[in-house]
């Protein structure tokens, strides 16, 4: 089960569901609301029940910090996937861990934010910086796609704290990410996968945040491994 994380959506995984489902594995791409941490995380949870069998459970970015809480208590979820993704501590949030470290350029890169009605706040990134900041390997007419399709994730979602204990301490976890990636520091997924006692660590030279769109067949390989564990 592949969760897309903030400006991306489900299309973002295309290129690992073909290189996946080549291998005969059923794979599902969940559309990860980008509403809260607690609540997306047990929208995902919901669809995880739905699934009679042993689940991966794969998070790109935010979607790691919704993963994280999604397993939670799930006897069918074997193993977790970290592509360029956050794996928190309790209490800690995406935007805690985006500044443990210096490299981020994020937060210049975003539009203005988008009101809401329930007074909240929508956040997106700037068209002309998001094939820079986002998807850099990507090649441009597929960036312009990317960019016009992103999802937005409220505000308040970066901010909020991981709140039970997170699965990463039972369940066994691969993480993947780009030494290139500007939006999560490559030297905090470094700090997170020692953290959370990783099986497996790839660091994919010159990739972006986007690394399961921009290198699939290295991120299916993992998540390969991680279900034939």
């Amino acid at each position: 089960m592949l969760v897309h994380g903030a400006f991306a959506e489900s299309a973002s995984w295309d290129g690992v569901i073909r290189k996946l489902e080549a291998q005969h594995y059923p794979v599902i791409a969940a559309a990860n609301p980008l509403r809260g941490v607690k609540s997306d995380a047990a929208y995902v949870a919901g669809i995880v029940d739905s699934v009679k069998g042993p689940v991966v459970l794969v998070g790109h970015s935010y979607g790691g910090a919704v993963i994280s809480g999604a397993a939670t208590g799930k006897a069918n979820v074997k193993a977790l996937v970290y592509v360029a993704a956050f794996a928190p501590e309790a209490g800690e949030s995406a935007a805690d861990l985006a500044g443990k470290f210096p490299g981020s350029t994020l937060g210049p890169a975003l539009a203005p934010p988008v009101a809401l009605a329930d007074g909240g706040k929508d956040l997106y990134i700037l068209k002309n910086r998001f094939h820079d900041q986002f998807a850099a390997d990507v090649p441009a007419a597929a960036a312009r796609l990317m960019a016009a399709t992103q999802r937005p994730i409220a505000e308040a979602a970066l901010g909020e704290p991981a709140a039970a204990s997170p699965a990463w301490k039972t369940v066994p976890s691969w993480f993947v990410y780009g030494d290139r990636d500007k939006n999560i520091p490559p030297a905090v997924q470094a700090f997170m996968a020692e953290r959370a006692k990783s099986v497996k660590t790839v660091v994919v030279k010159g990739a972006s945040h986007v690394v399961m769109t921009s290198k699939p067949d290295v991120v299916a390989k993992l998540i390969a491994e991680a279900a034939s564990r």
